[in-house]
């Protein structure tokens, strides 16, 4: 069973965070994605890593799920955008992802871990891809789970995709429940199930509904630049994990993280679109886990 704890202090903001497993065993860090709380790591993908001798941390990105918010801080993500695509700086934005990628850092510090092997999906990825970039001695593995290397050239969604992601969410709870299959249009087709997208929405909703900070979370995204030059410098154990059939970040946004990335593991998986349907999570557990034990192994022996 997880184990719930007060929120940690990191900086000026609060993390919510849960565990799986001993804290004897090397932490594993689970970074979850664009306005999605760490509920949707769900409580059996966390428990299959924790019993394969995992100690496993999942948390809410700041302006998502129980952490802190940033109430009334506006940005408009239309102008950044525009500057990314226009390959030009982009104004100024009230964080990006390596302030992200420092509040994961913070949550290790709090948990007193001096170095985890880190997962993320989908902007978690490219969160864990900062963290690994920029603190590297507290890295010691990262799987990066479909997401991308901030070059718009790979890995840009479908414009059915992007539709969907961009279109305000319904903000009463019915309509925001019978609304939520649209976002099939990105995930796995072969195993799309409308009672458990909606079950999911319920839950998330109940848990927190703060449509707001989205604009924020974008704006972090496409304010943060290309990560090419720095993960080709990477010398950590790394890991990517992506789905044929995902056309919110298509392959080619792993496809490319694999190839700049030097020695990197790629597992291209087929009917897998952007989620980790329950099908398809005993290929994830089994890659993640194999990874991990051979980062820790070369870890003990130098090799």
């Amino acid at each position: 069973m997880p184990r719930a704890t007060v929120p940690a202090n990191i900086g000026t903001i609060e993390i919510e965070y849960e565990t799986f497993g001993s804290t004897s065993d090397p932490t594993l860090l689970l970074v979850m994605g664009f306005t999605a709380q760490m509920i949707a790591w769900s409580d059996d993908f966390c428990r299959a890593l924790a019993d394969l001798g995992l100690h496993v941390v999942r948390f809410d990105n700041r302006d998502c799920g129980l952490s802190s918010k940033l109430d009334g801080v506006m940005v408009d993500p239309g102008p950044v955008m525009a500057a990314v695509f226009a390959n030009e700086p982009a104004p100024p934005v009230p964080y990006t992802l390596s302030d992200m990628a420092r509040d994961a850092i913070g949550l290790l510090d709090h948990l007193a871990v001096d170095s985890a092997h880190i997962v993320g999906a989908s902007m978690g990825g490219m969160i864990v891809q900062h963290m690994a970039i920029e603190h590297p001695s507290r890295v010691r593995s990262l799987t990066s789970i479909m997401s991308m290397t901030g070059e718009p050239e790979y890995g840009s969604p479908t414009p059915e995709a992007a539709e969907a992601l961009l279109a305000p969410p319904e903000t009463e709870r019915q309509a925001y429940i019978d609304a939520s299959p649209k976002y099939g249009v990105w995930q796995s087709k072969r195993y799309f199930d409308e009672t458990k997208v909606k079950a999911d929405a319920a839950r998330s909703y109940d848990r927190c509904f703060y449509p707001e900070g989205s604009a924020r979370q974008l704006a972090a995204i496409y304010a943060s630049g290309r990560r090419h030059e720095a993960l080709a410098k990477l010398t950590v154990p790394t890991l990517v994990i992506h789905g044929t059939d995902d056309t919110l970040i298509p392959p080619s946004g792993g496809r490319r993280t694999h190839e700049l990335v030097p020695g990197s593991t790629m597992l291209m998986i087929a009917d897998m679109g952007h989620d980790i349907p329950e099908p398809i999570q005993p290929m994830v557990v089994s890659a993640i886990h194999s990874h991990v034990r051979l980062a820790e192994w070369r870890r003990a022996t130098g090799r």
